[in-house]
């Protein structure tokens, strides 16, 4: 199973306070930083992905992900299988090479 994850933060300058602005930068900064650290790989800006061994440790992962979503803004999950994963039709541009990205040397026990 794949988890999707979207999220679209506000992190532009806005007519507000610039302590309102920064408190929103920072927040958008420690949720980008938590994921990359839970193993998220980017797949494009806002559009990170996690590939989970199967639905309760999406649903852990979902959990985890919930407590550590900012106040402001709009984060969504997607759990996908493999198969679904893999039928991504790429439109324009390429895909990346450089990431191993996948269960070929996942071993379980």
């Amino acid at each position: 199973m794949r988890i999707l994850l979207f999220f679209d933060l506000p992190v532009e300058t806005t007519v507000e306070t610039t302590v309102e602005t920064t408190v929103e930068k920072r927040a958008y900064r420690h949720f980008r930083k938590y994921l990359v650290q839970e193993g998220f790989i980017m797949l494009q800006q806002s559009v990170y992905s996690k590939l989970v061994l199967n639905g309760t440790t999406a649903n852990l992962l979902k959990n985890k992900i919930k407590k550590a979503c900012p106040t402001k803004g709009l984060v969504q999950v997607l759990t996908i299988t493999e198969k679904q994963y893999a039928n991504i039709d790429l439109m324009v541009g390429f895909q990346q090479d450089k990431v191993l990205d996948d269960d070929s040397r996942l071993t379980i026990i």
